[in-house]
């Protein structure tokens, strides 16, 4: 039986390699808290988290003072008890972001060390169901390009061999929107994939006079039209519109998420692995919206999301975002418009530790 020894956290804060603006925020830095587990048979596992500029000294202080200290002693391999344990332990801060972050970085480290282990990739390991997934980009579709860049930019992703972009909306106007998005589909053609994105800008009329513009670009879906909170609204859009309804990156609990598929609230399922909570709650939407017969189009993180889609059925996309390249030594791979999953065992990803080491802007040393 082999117990956790040691925790070890860090923050590293990573910038955005080009710059993300949407139509609510600016994508400022990547706070990156990460969490390493030793057992006191020297096995290890890492995971981790993030945030897109504020909170990630709070997901820090959550680990180190609340929930690292409850990990010591404990069987590694007891993964759905440790999950609930540190969920109920810190039930007056949940469900909520701060929360599922911290539970994420602890939740991915203990699904690695199982893997390595067993000797088995995260893919096989929690499914083994595709060998590839379809992936799209989003780094050239950011709201601040204007029109010709952003043509552009769709081009040489369709030329680069991507299978889809997707484009933030969200302009003063819907007419704006339009014609942004009738530039980039009359020069990608009717056989590649436009996905947009408003992230959460619009009130409940505005969303649904945007997807009447929208419809007859032939869009794969509408993403974030309403603030995530907003379940009856998401119920009148779906109600009203052609498009699919994406949502997921802002929900925290699958719970939430298993309401709005109980009220036909939405078609596309954007579970991210972060914000849920980890690998475990994640598995547990994705089989869900499987039941619903919707597909799961995980947001960001695409270096751990590539494992997770290869391992389920109903894994539709992977978005591609790169942002840890500064701090790994892996890259995703891409053959013919399709994500490959890592084979080595682990949750696919290979950290450079003197780059965290040296970027580190906090740590933390917890032992038994």
């Amino acid at each position: 039986m082999s117990r956790i020894s040691r925790i070890e956290i860090w923050q590293v804060n990573l910038p955005p390699k080009v710059p993300r603006s949407d139509a609510i925020q600016s994508f400022v830095t990547q706070e990156t808290p990460m969490l390493r587990v030793t057992c006191d048979d020297g096995a290890q596992g890492t995971g981790y988290t993030y945030t897109i500029g504020t909170g990630g000294s709070s997901v820090v202080a959550l680990l180190a003072d609340h929930l690292a200290p409850r990990l010591l002693g404990r069987e590694a391999d007891d993964i759905e008890a440790i999950w609930k344990d540190l969920f109920f332990h810190t039930h007056a801060t949940a469900v909520g972001a701060i929360t599922a972050l911290a539970l994420a970085a602890v939740d991915t480290a203990l699904w690695d060390l199982r893997c390595r282990r067993l000797g088995l990739p995260l893919w096989k390991l929690a499914g083994g169901a595709q060998p590839r997934v379809p992936v799209y980009s989003t780094e050239g579709g950011w709201l601040q390009l204007p029109v010709e860049t952003l043509v552009a930019e769709s081009v040489a992703a369709k030329q680069a061999g991507f299978r889809g972009v997707k484009i933030k909306v969200g302009k003063p106007h819907v007419s704006e929107d339009v014609a942004r998005l009738r530039a980039v589909r009359e020069a990608v053609g009717p056989g590649f994939e436009i996905m947009v994105d408003a992230n959460q800008a619009f009130t409940v009329g505005e969303a649904i006079r945007r997807a009447r513009h929208y419809e007859p670009l032939d869009l794969a879906w509408f993403e974030e039209p309403l603030p995530a909170e907003d379940l009856g609204g998401h119920v009148r859009l779906a109600a009203s519109t052609s498009l699919p309804v994406a949502v997921g990156e802002s929900i925290y609990s699958l719970q939430h998420f298993r309401e709005y598929l109980q009220r036909e609230a939405c078609s596309i399922v954007q579970a991210d692995v972060a914000r849920i909570g980890g690998i475990t709650p994640w598995l547990k939407t994705a089989h869900l919206a499987e039941s619903f017969n919707l597909p799961i189009c995980p947001h960001f993180l695409m270096e751990l999301h590539v494992s997770l889609c290869a391992a389920v059925p109903n894994a539709a996309w992977v978005e591609y975002i790169p942002q840890l390249d500064g701090i790994t030594t892996s890259r995703i791979a891409i053959q013919d418009g399709y994500a490959i999953p890592p084979d080595a065992p682990g949750i696919g990803i290979d950290w450079d530790w003197p780059a965290i080491e040296r970027s580190a802007v906090a740590r933390h040393d917890i032992r038994i």
